[in-house]
This record gives structure tokens, C-alpha cells and sequence, in this order.
């Protein structure tokens, strides 16, 4: 079922897409710009590739005694995943059928129409989600960045597919596409809190690259939803040995670390130039 554009006023109600890989992604990563857009009367979806059946729970591996298996933290963290979702304000969320840590393995074709599907079927405006890479080298950001940027292509060519895979739904072409672009002023917050961010891929290390400021062609301000964002990271009680370093801090650098979102446009059908945006919809009306 293909959602019609809503309207207010007469006016088209701009639409808003993230395409992620695990639950607290859209939070610790995307959360500020969920939430200022859903605050604004944007409509704001969201697609997550796994349900982070891979991960630790309440601090402890998988396998060992305390861990409740693949299956059960599936199902733990995609109700975390819709809790954070509604706190952000999220319309709707969607979650694929992949398995943590192996998106990089899935099957192109298939993750590619897959997504390419959601999106004629959301019709979103603007897409956000990682960038080429992966914001640490993470392979599964690294996967659905990629996926994403294709699916992207495919929902809007009408004749699209590939090895006998076609994307469901009427084309549609997305007005633009951002990539999350953390400066290294960000990455310095974020990290003094939660400590360095490493992916150990193949036995080589990966970790954290700031964007120069340079490449950064957009500043969302998200301060007035600072608080909301706190509260969406909050629902991954799973997680919370993860962020333990974010408990202990205080309003203020709570504030500085959700308060600013940057990305880089990759591409825009809408606008163009130099100068740094501040809104993801500059050059669509709303």
C-alpha cells in the first residue's frame, strides 16, 4: 500500500526517511534530527535493517551466562527500538529480517530492492543515513549506507532490475540524500563520554574519522529537543552498559552533545551551492 501524501492546509506534509542498521542508531545517531523534524509537523520514518540479535544485553556477550540468546534479544531490542521510535516521534518503523553483524553479507539485489520498495511506498522527500564510512567503520553502517544510496536509484527507475529482483511499487525519486557527517568537535564529545568508538574488521581496527569541517554542507540545530533525545536513548535499557559514561553527565553537555547534527548532502535534485544549510528541506517547499 502505496501512504498518500498527507496534507495540511493544502499543503503537502514534507516527509522524512532514515534507513539505518541497528536499534539505537536512530537515537544515539540520528535522534536530534527525528525528533526536531517530528516536532516541526514533518512525518518522520524509519527503516531498520536488523534488531541487533548480535549484541550484548545488559553488559553480557553472547553465549555467556546472563545473555538470553539471539532470538529473545531480538525481540528485547526491537521493542526498544519502537519505544525509542515513539519517543522521537517517529510515524512509522519498519524492520527488515537481517541479522546483526552480517548485513555486509546479505544478498545486493535483494537488500537493494527491499529498500528500494519502502521508499515508493513512503514516497519520503529526504533520505538521511551513514555515510560511505559507516561513521566507524562499522561494516553493517557501512552495508546499509550503501544500500540506501542504491535503493535510492532503483526506486526511481522505472524499468529497475537487477538479476530477476524488481522493487516493489510506482518509482519514486527522492529530492535528497544526506550522509551523517560528525566533525571532529563531535566526535570529541561524544567519545569523552561513551570512549573511542573501534570496529575490529578481518583483524584490522577501525575506528572513529571526523569529517572536515569543509565537507560538512548542513547544521541541523536540535537543541530544542535535546532532552527528547536523552529520553529515546534511554529506551535501550539492553544497551545501558554501553552508555554508562553518558549517564553520569550533566544537562549542560547533554546539551552539547544532542544539541547539533551535521551531515553531508550527497546529493540534492532541489539546490545546490557552498553555503551551509541548516534545514534537511531547503529547496522543498513547506
Amino acid at each position: 500500500m502505496v501512504l498518500r501524501d498527507h496534507e495540511m492546509n493544502g499543503t503537502a506534509v514534507p516527509r522524512l526517511m532514515a534507513v539505518l542498521a541497528h536499534p539505537d542508531d536512530e537515537s544515539l545517531g540520528f535522534g536530534g534530527t527525528l525528533a526536531k523534524y517530528a516536532a516541526e509537523g514533518a512525518e518522520v520514518f524509519l527503516l531498520t535493517a536488523t534488531r541487533g540479535d548480535a549484541g550484548r544485553s545488559f553488559g553480557h556477550r553472547p553465549g555467556s551466562p546472563g545473555h538470553p540468546g539471539p532470538e529473545a534479544l531480538a525481540a528485547v531490542r526491537e521493542a526498544e527500538l519502537r519505544a525509542a521510535a515513539a519517543t522521537l516521534g517517529v510515524r512509522e518503523v519498519t524492520v527488515l529480517d537481517y541479522h546483526d553483524q552480517q548485513l555486509d553479507q546479505a544478498t545486493p539485489p535483494a537488500l537493494i530492492a527491499e529498500i528500494a520498495g519502502h521508499l515508493r511506498r513512503v514516497r519520503p522527500d529526504v533520505v538521511v543515513t551513514f555515510g560511505p564510512d559507516g561513521a566507524y567503520g562499522h561494516p553493517d553502517h557501512v552495508a546499509v549506507s550503501q544500500g540506501a544510496t542504491a535503493a535510492i536509484v532503483a526506486a526511481a527507475g522505472p524499468a529497475y532490475t537487477h538479476d530477476g529482483v524488481v522493487a516493489a511499487g510506482q518509482p519514486h525519486a527522492v529530492s535528497k540524500l544526506y550522509y551523517l557527517a560528525w566533525p571532529a568537535s563531535a566526535w570529541a564529545v561524544y567519545q569523552a563520554a561513551v570512549g573511542r568508538l573501534v570496529s575490529t574488521v578481518d583483524g584490522v581496527e577501525r575506528q572513529a574519522t571526523p569529517w572536515p569541517d569543509w565537507a560538512i554542507t548542513t547544521v541541523i540545530d536540535t537543541r530544542s529537543v535535546w532532552s527528547t533525545v536523552w529520553s529515546a536513548v534511554a529506551c535501550h535499557a539492553s544497551q545501558v552498559a554501553a552508555y554508562q559514561g553518558l549517564l553520569a553527565l550533566p544537562p549542560e553537555q547533554h546539551e552539547a552533545l544532542w544539541g547539533s547534527q551535521y551531515f553531508y548532502r550527497a546529493f540534492s535534485a532541489v539546490n545546490a551551492g557552498r553555503q551551509r544549510e541548516t534545514d534537511l528541506f531547503e529547496g522543498i517547499s513547506r
